[in-house]
């Protein structure tokens, strides 16, 4: 951490910010020099939202004073903040898919300039950094990856002295991290500081010059992220040993799920066809599946959860030829899935926990009888859930809204896993899961895999993947590569089966 006010950018002192019931900041403070990587590292509600909130002007602080180039820095909203220089790039895109690339960017702008001009302001950019990008494409047709490059020029447009960034490489492939690591560090170079918010620790350790680490809303170390081991600062950050997920490799069961020639057309006009999947899962196996996002994933997992219907394709659980079953079907079967949006798909947002336990449990947790509704049991069902994967809610009646995004994920997953499937299809297990609530899930699912169960894990983080996983494939524009084991494979050969390298890994299996 920087000493003396004079060689910093931006300083916070005793930034504080509560809530009715939380401080999510308490007595914050901490300096960024010009040019500086820093990071901001912390659990799940340890206040690194609201943080970078007050920053940029969407929250205002209840006490403390920031600074920036050594004048009071006090923006009303983030308009206030742009014009000071600071920018954000959030973890949500915020584009319009029916718009071009220039068009959202100049929805960003507060003047923007015609768009021929704008159209040649955008190529130059990117031809600067490194950022490739065409300004006349659509942006419903491009990647997760190029969506992205489309929120950091339209930051870069207008020529930030501190680049906020949350959770940026979620969304890339390795080959693409690297480009946006290089791009960094050329504004670095240039003396533009850079906040960088992650959960990949070992890109922190190559990234950032520094960091603060967060808990519960207090500052509770900085440290030289070079300069010490990732398992260290996870450790400082959830405030215990962290427990490493484990289990003996599978050997490999019965097979359990088999998909044979899945085509489907997409259900909306940017979603993504699957073209001829084909793979199988056996009992006590995990099947990783690895992918930028927009390649596929949600309409996988609805096809195999029967939300989107395939009698086509040959889909088999146990034997039994499945692709023309709904939902409640296949759970009877015991066939059972975990999407990636929580709230609203996984879990239905004004309910209670209790009533969230029966909409997925009601068949194979025996809820209701002939139309009746076991109120009863359905509460210890709830219950056990909200013990077994310590979910912290008050109680079992609270809606679901109500519990913060790594709690209700814990609830979800926990829902699924007691219902002791035969196969489990999970999209995001651990997604905005803090550190020790993770490795918590993954040991959840690994144990049930030593029971026998066939598990399918969709996950955009491949250090997940790489740690549960017995064999990994990946998505590519609704194509699946064929699946390899996953011990001994290498960051770039899972980075080009992640490009859509199709042809190079049959050799392999």
């Amino acid at each position: 951490m920087t000493t003396g006010t004079e060689t910093s950018l931006i300083e916070l002192s005793g930034l504080t910010k509560a809530y009715p019931g939380v401080v999510a900041n308490d007595d914050v403070s901490f300096r960024i020099k010009p040019g500086e990587v820093h990071a901001l590292l912390g659990e799940n509600g340890a206040g690194k939202s609201t943080l970078v909130k007050m920053i940029y002007g969407l929250v205002k602080p209840d006490s403390g004073t920031m600074t920036l180039n050594g004048a009071a820095y006090t923006p009303a909203e983030p308009r206030a903040a742009r014009a000071s220089g600071v920018a954000m790039v959030f973890q949500h895109f915020s584009l319009f898919d029916a718009l071009n690339v220039a068009e959202n960017i100049a929805l960003g702008m507060e003047n923007p300039p015609p768009q021929r001009t704008l159209a040649q302001k955008i190529r130059d950019v990117s031809d600067t950094y490194g950022l490739p990008l065409d300004p006349d494409r659509l942006v419903g047709e491009l990647s997760a990856g190029e969506r992205q490059r489309v929120e950091i020029i339209r930051c870069l447009l207008q020529d930030p002295k501190l680049l906020i960034m949350d959770e940026p490489t979620s969304v890339l492939t390795p080959q693409e991290v690297n480009i946006l690591f290089e791009t960094l560090h050329k504004l670095s170079d240039e003396g533009t500081a850079i906040l960088y918010i992650s959960h990949k620790l070992e890109e922190i350790r190559t990234l950032c010059d520094s960091a603060t680490i967060l808990r519960l809303g207090k500052v509770v170390g900085d440290c030289i992220p070079k300069e010490v081991s990732a398992r260290d600062m996870a450790e400082l950050m959830v405030g215990t040993t962290l427990h490493v997920p484990s289990r003996e490799p599978s050997t490999g069961g019965d097979v359990l799920l088999h998909v044979d020639g899945l085509t489907l057309t997409p259900a909306t006009p940017f979603g993504t066809a699957l073209k001829d999947v084909q793979f199988e899962v056996r009992a006590g196996e995990v099947l990783g599946i690895g992918g930028v996002a927009g390649n596929g994933q949600d309409e996988l997992l609805a096809a195999l959860s029967g939300e989107t219907l395939s009698p086509n394709a040959k889909i088999s659980a146990k034997g039994q030829q499945i692709g023309a079953l709904g939902p409640n079907a296949r759970r009877a079967l015991g066939v059972l899935t975990a999407p990636e949006e929580r709230l609203g798909h996984a879990a239905a947002p004004d309910m209670s926990l209790v009533e969230n336990a029966l909409l997925t449990g009601a068949i194979r947790e025996k809820l209701a009888t002939r139309g009746f509704l076991n109120w009863g049991a359905t509460r210890k069902f709830a219950e056990k859930i909200i013990q077994d994967f310590d979910v912290r809610t008050p109680s079992a009646d609270n809606a679901a809204r109500a519990l913060s995004g790594g709690n209700l994920q814990k609830f979800v997953i926990g829902r699924e896993i007691l219902q002791r499937p035969d196969v489990l299809v999970v999209n995001q297990p651990t997604w905005g899961v803090d550190a020790s609530a993770a490795a918590d899930i993954r040991q959840a699912l690994l144990n049930l895999a030593e029971q026998g169960t066939a598990i399918i894990v969709i996950s955009q983080d491949l250090d997940e993947l790489m740690e549960i996983s017995d064999r990994f494939a990946a998505l590519n524009e609704g194509r699946l590569t064929a699946p390899r084991p996953a011990k001994g494979l290498t960051v770039d050969e899972i980075g080009l089966m992640m490009g859509g390298a199709h042809g190079m890994e049959a050799a392999h299996v």
